[in-house]
């Protein structure tokens, strides 16, 4: 299914859903239930409904695009609902039309499915290692943040695991590694920060430490400076920012030739993002110094890469 394909969808919010009895009783007493016949356990009767909604809705794609769209915006729809995604159980049967938890559950599915976003449910990451855990929490609002990470908290030495997630940091993505400095800053007290303090002269990883807490005694060395603004930069482009505030990030008010020098520089570092972070440049800034900067900056990227192997 690739009706909907938007590969820079916004990092969504987690969504809450009810266990798997409550979906699957849910499918049983959707209107087209009758018809269709699901059988099985719950598990198959989950697989069968997902199946046939890919199915149908892969054929209209008005309709997967009204799902989605319900979707995003948690909005209710302004005017009639559709019979089919009534009928499918994923939209409410009466006002106000918002998707069913039948509905979230399918549509996190699709939005997983078309755009490669595992939106989060709220709950699930009680069990996971301290880098899924980072993942997961990416999108999370403050509130829902410190709701799961009570939640995967629970039953842990909080010092063993504020050393856990400080042991993953240089190994996880640029957001999540922002995700998790400031947890250790914020939610795990002395504790936190003192797992900090000990990764602050790790090479490049204790740079971006030192650069988000705020340590001006830990200054980055000539070839850590690269690495940094990248990393910062590419957090806000894996949120799926405004490409404006991923320039700003970089730009930090300097003029355009200061902007080209600093930009110059970005193809020394050997972060992951650099290439990523150079084609906002030179996708979206409206100085052309910039973008031909930014464009040699790519190019030498490509030929260091070469010569690393």
């Amino acid at each position: 299914m690739s009706s909907y394909d938007d590969d820079t969808l916004p990092l969504q919010p987690p969504i809450r859903l009810p266990g798997k009895a409550t979906l699957a009783s849910a499918v049983r007493a959707a209107p087209m239930a009758g018809a269709l016949q699901p059988e099985g356990d719950d598990t198959e009767v989950l697989a069968f409904w997902a199946e046939h909604c890919r199915k149908r809705l892969a054929g209209d794609e008005g309709l997967l695009l009204e799902l989605v769209r319900l979707f995003l915006s948690r909005e209710p729809l302004s005017g009639k609902a559709s019979p089919t995604l009534t009928g499918l159980g994923l939209v409410r049967q009466a006002e106000p039309y918002t998707l069913s938890w039948l509905g979230l559950w399918v549509a996190r599915q699709i939005i997983a499915e078309t755009t490669g976003q595992d939106i989060p449910v709220m709950g699930t990451l009680a069990d996971a290692d301290a880098a899924t855990l980072l993942h997961g929490l990416r999108s999370y609002p403050e509130s829902e943040r410190g709701e799961e990470l009570a939640g995967w908290l629970e039953g842990r030495d909080e010092q063993a695991a504020a050393d856990e997630i400080a042991s993953v940091l240089g190994a996880v993505s640029p957001l999540s590694r922002a995700v998790g400095v400031e947890l250790l800053s914020t939610a795990f007290g002395e504790e936190g920060r003192q797992a900090l303090a000990r990764l602050l002269e790790e090479p490049k990883l204790g740079a971006v430490i030192a650069a988000r807490t705020g340590r001006e005694e830990r200054q980055p060395t000539p070839d850590e400076i690269a690495w940094v603004l990248v990393d910062m930069a590419a957090a806000l482009l894996e949120f799926g920012g405004e490409t404006g505030e991923v320039i700003e990030s970089i730009a930090m008010g300097m003029k355009p030739e200061e902007q080209a020098g600093t930009i110059a520089i970005l193809a020394f570092g050997d972060h992951p993002w650099t290439g990523q972070v150079l084609r906002v440049f030179i996708d979206h800034h409206p100085d052309e110094r910039v973008v031909a900067a930014a464009r040699k900056a790519l190019r030498r990227l490509r030929g260091l890469a070469d010569l690393r192997g």
